[in-house]
């Protein structure tokens, strides 16, 4: 659809459109978030606002204005604007808008801006019917994805574009959005007079999770499902917001310290060794409706912070909780939760890695980025081995066990920075360590 028709669509369509459709922004000024790539003087902006825009690949979560932009960079180029959904789509639909586009740029000298949603579910032979097209400007290609682009994206198609990372936008973007919402009259839901409470604000802003649609859809269902009070106003309190956006308020104190001592109280009795604790503030956090992933990734960092080598398993046992939780959420996601918690509080405690890695960061801050030393060096690229790099170099399989002392820091580094605990399987790499150093004394 041209610009005429796309905008006579959206002032028919009015407010049968979705709130977050209704507020999608129309302009440069009015995109909330991604200030990193449509900030004044970023790249794309100073592309946009020149008509110097390539074929571009947004990529990022649901939510954060990939088909936004999209529009406003059409509408702001002049450009046609045509959309697919990769879903949906295949190679006789992308033919029939080259088409449309060739003749178009023929007749109208109006070039095309073709937006592709999901464009990580094009096969290859979908992607390759896109080449030709790009690389002769006949269509200007934005593809949105939720997926890393460099897997899902084939390399041809991604040498010909520009790739951006869109961020999830910040509390602070998402409760500006609440304001915009609640006081535009023509396409918010200004002539309703809507309040929130300032509990159903934060939850709301909170459990969007950098969403901005999901956080339209929740107040826009709240709004229209509750009935005003005797003064005609909509008050939408922390219970209402909750079952719009379907998740439990968090029943922690307002200024956040419950949260944090809770967890903190949690982490230390998994480190303590102390399961029947550890189960009962994870028990407590569950009940209080806490985020089950901040859960999991704080057993992710226990794992190997506090128990590292001592049992290497652990960190996999964290991992694999994680990835459980996502699978089957909750409230089954409270046994894979509780089975990890109580894997590493039972475990044996090793904090060598953990303090090897602060020790080694400080010597750096320290003393600088010191050269690799000669024998270290790649010789495989042009000219190294003339530079004398890798000269010197023992390979350890061709010693006995696979080892052979040599140098490995740089010149005047000479710090343990890993130091096993006789705790666990550490007291093996312990061992091990102590039998190599008497060998070669």
């Amino acid at each position: 659809m041209d610009l005429f028709s796309f905008a006579f669509e959206e002032q028919q369509s009015g407010k049968i459109k979705p709130l977050a459709a209704r507020l999608r922004p129309r302009t440069l000024d009015e995109v909330l978030g991604q200030s990193h790539i449509l900030g004044p003087g970023k790249l794309l902006r100073r592309a946009i606002e020149a008509d110097q825009v390539s074929s571009l690949i947004f990529y990022g979560p649901p939510g954060t204005g990939k088909t936004t932009i999209a529009k406003v960079i059409a509408r702001t180029t002049k450009t046609h604007f045509a959309e697919l959904n990769a879903v949906t789509a295949g190679v006789a639909d992308i033919r029939a808008i080259v088409n449309e586009a060739k003749d178009r740029l023929v007749m109208n000298s109006q070039r095309t801006t073709l937006f592709v949603d999901e464009i990580h579910r094009f096969n290859k032979g979908q992607q390759d019917a896109l080449l030709p097209y790009v690389e002769e400007g006949t269509i200007i290609l934005i593809g949105a994805t939720t997926e890393n682009p460099f897997f899902e994206v084939n390399a041809a198609l991604l040498s010909r574009s520009q790739i951006f990372q869109l961020n999830p936008l910040s509390e602070q973007e998402l409760a500006r959005v609440i304001n915009r919402a609640l006081t535009d009259r023509e396409q918010g839901l200004g002539e309703l007079e809507v309040e929130l409470t300032s509990e159903a604000t934060d939850h709301l802003v909170h459990y969007a999770e950098g969403d901005a649609r999901r956080l339209l859809n929740a107040l826009e269902l709240a709004a229209l499902t509750t009935p005003p009070g005797s003064d005609g106003r909509i008050v939408i309190t922390l219970d209402v917001a909750v079952e719009s956006i379907q998740r439990r308020a968090v029943r922690y104190d307002k200024s956040g310290d419950n949260h944090y001592d809770t967890i903190s109280a949690f982490i230390k009795s998994i480190r303590g060794s102390d399961p029947d604790a550890a189960l009962y503030w994870l028990a407590r956090m569950i009940d209080a409706g806490e985020d089950p992933r901040f859960i999991a990734r704080r057993l992710v960092i226990a794992a190997s912070e506090d128990i590292g080598n001592a049992d290497p398993q652990a960190v996999t046992v964290a991992v694999s909780c994680f990835q459980a939780l996502e699978l089957v959420g909750m409230p089954e996601g409270r046994i894979p939760l509780a089975q990890a918690t109580t894997y590493l509080a039972t475990a044996p405690k090793s904090n060598a890695a953990y303090n090897g890695i602060n020790e080694a960061l400080e010597t750096i801050r320290t003393d600088g980025h010191k050269p690799v030393p000669l024998h270290l060096r790649d010789r495989a690229y042009k000219g190294a081995a003339k530079l004398g790099h890798g000269d010197g170099y023992l390979y350890p399989h061709d010693y006995p066990d696979g080892h052979i002392p040599q140098q490995y820091l740089p010149d005047g580094v000479e710090y343990a920075f890993y130091r096993p605990k006789p705790i666990g399987y550490e007291q093996q790499i312990r061992e091990r360590q102590e039998t190599r150093r008497s060998r070669h004394m």
